[in-house]
């Protein structure tokens, strides 16, 4: 064991902690090994969402000390930079265990120093806190959330005053301000007469602008839902709003409606994965509805359930429902002559190129971020009074429609997505219909994301081994198919093999390696920023011609995914 992992354990036996932490500590150093080992041998840092780690007692904890820490350092950057008279921060935070006594904490650090909070009165979704910080003129905002991480899990998400997560130069800046706090410079000396609960007053105006969305009002009172918020944050506002919306039949899974952090009922509350809407799904077809929704614990991501061409239950991916998402988004807006020149949407670099072929097909822009919905926050200030955003996505399951929200948003994301459904009834069509069409149009797009966790120190080690190998060595061939191109955003490079020519990406450097083979399949490594993971993306294009070629485009599409999984050895 290295002697400063200890020597700094020892550290948290001693004052300004509080005997629970010290006891805690002195457990840990008494134990050793690896659980010692993963609790000091770092610090916890922003990634794509911010702080998010194990909670317990160590500088790489979610704790009292770290959460403290962090907050002590935003409170310095913002009294750096604003008056304290005109300086708020609103503060939410999801239904996991430890949530509300960590956002109570971060209260009083913000008011100890002077700084007046606005604090959710109980849970509410991410998108809610990113409204509230634009509706109240705050100058930045906190969610302790940890997404669908398990139970175990935590985090911290900043927000600057525009409703989106930090981004540069703030991130590194408060980073830079957290890492110069020492614990004994933390207040926690409350100041009750600066936190101010919110709730309702704002929940009725998030729902309002929510309701403002709405393109089309045909057959909703005739679209069956079930709807699951997986033990989170979406459990009162989602139904809420699609009722706003003139839905009517709504069937809520009532044992996944009780909000607990230890989401007994699944094994993850990911709607990403099959099992987290296992339950929704048999309702649904007991009850012969026509849309599943789950949304994860802090509703900023939902999975759908749809019947297929032969009225079979299917869950679609994060790149199926935002394409047919954005095209019915579009597709009114071009109808109503409300798509100007000036207008665009956005994608991740991971987010499937169908997208690119709607926007290119409806003479709109369609622009590239690096993944994390705060690059599109980040997009959408930047042409905010010159250009309209109209919708965004990630293939993770994350949709945004409109920009009153700056982040992806499961409430109302999960709204346009059921009046999408509703309108495509009307027509004597079904949500699984319109994406086979675009398939038919625009050809068939597979795609497949394996993730493979590695925990802990080793595990973070053998990542950076893994990405340093293919910038090292990189494939020359993949599935029997020729690279043609690779783009390095850490380096900022793009490479075209075949001309030998390389050229510069216009984007913030990020630990992502991009491959392109000959026949236009995509192959992207990154590791996650908020999980100990490294992900491969394969995004593959068959054409398709008719109804019947879809199942061979599939199965066409697994077997080449195969094969570039089997060159990359994983």
């Amino acid at each position: 064991m290295e002697t400063t992992i200890i020597e700094s354990a020892r550290l948290w036996t001693l004052p300004p902690f509080d005997e629970k932490t010290r006891t805690e500590a002195q457990q840990l150093i008494e134990k050793g090994g690896k659980e010692l080992l993963d609790a000091f041998y770092t610090n916890l840092d922003f990634g794509t969402g911010g702080l998010r780690g194990i909670m317990g007692c160590g500088t790489n904890r979610i704790n009292k000390y770290t959460v403290g820490q962090a907050t002590q350092g935003l409170a310095n950057y913002l009294l750096k930079h604003f008056d304290p008279e005109t300086t708020s921060v609103a503060i939410a935070h999801d239904t996991r265990n430890g949530s509300r006594m960590l956002s109570e904490l971060t209260a009083q650090v913000l008011s100890a120093n002077g700084i007046k909070v606005y604090l959710a009165e109980s849970f509410r979704p991410t998108p809610w806190l990113s409204f509230a910080i634009r509706a109240l003129n705050c100058r930045a905002g906190i969610v302790i959330t940890a997404s669908h991480n398990p139970p175990e899990y935590n985090g911290y998400k900043v927000y600057w005053s525009d409703g989106g997560q930090l981004v540069p130069p703030h991130d590194k800046a408060v980073i830079d301000e957290v890492r110069a706090v020492s614990f004994d410079q933390i207040s926690f000396q409350s100041k009750p007469e600066l936190i101010q609960l919110i709730g309702a007053e704002l929940d009725q105006h998030y729902i309002q602008t929510i309701k403002q969305l709405s393109l089309t009002n045909v057959g909703k009172e005739n679209l069956k839902i079930v709807f699951t918020p997986l033990h989170g944050t979406s459990v009162y506002l989602l139904p809420e709003a699609l009722k706003s919306f003139g839905f009517t039949q709504i069937l809520t899974v009532e044992q996944q409606a009780t909000p607990d952090g230890n989401f007994p009922t699944v094994k993850s509350p990911n709607p990403e994965e099959a099992e987290a809407l296992s339950m929704a799904l048999k309702i649904a077809e007991d009850e012969d509805a026509d849309l599943v929704i789950g949304t994860d614990p802090d509703a900023d991501r939902v999975g759908i359930g749809v019947k297929n061409l032969e009225g079979k239950w299917t869950l679609l991916n994060g790149n199926q429902t935002g394409a047919v998402l954005i095209w019915y988004v579009l597709e009114q807006f071009r109808k109503e002559g409300r798509l100007k020149k000036n207008a665009f949407i956005a994608k991740s670099i991971v987010t499937t190129d169908l997208i690119n072929e709607l926007a290119h097909a409806y003479d709109v822009e369609c622009v590239e971020v690096l993944t994390g919905f705060k690059w599109i926050a980040d997009l959408i200030r930047k042409n905010e009074g010159t250009r309209e955003f109209i919708v965004g996505c990630e293939e993770s399951y994350g949709y945004l429609v409109g920009d009153f929200v700056r982040d992806k948003d499961a409430i109302g994301s999960a709204v346009m997505i059921a009046e999408t459904a509703a309108w495509a009834k009307s027509q004597g069509s079904s949500f699984y219909k319109l994406l086979t069409d675009l398939w038919l149009k625009f050809g068939y797009y597979g795609d497949k994301l394996i993730s493979i966790t590695k925990k802990g120190k080793e595990g973070l080690e053998e990542i950076e081994r893994m990405m340093e190998n293919l910038r090292k060595n990189p494939p020359k061939e993949l599935g029997g198919e020729k690279v043609i191109k690779t783009l390095d955003y850490k380096s900022l490079i793009s490479t075209d093999l075949i001309a030998g020519e390389s050229s510069s990406i216009q984007m913030p450097a990020s630990n992502v390696l991009q491959y392109f083979t000959e026949s236009g399949a995509r192959i992207t490594a990154r590791p996650s920023g908020t999980e100990p993971k490294i992900k491969f993306y394969f995004s593959v294009k068959i054409p398709v011609h008719s109804y019947s070629d879809i199942a061979r485009a599939e199965h066409s599409v697994n077997t080449q995914i195969n094969a570039y999984m089997t060159s990359l050895g994983i």
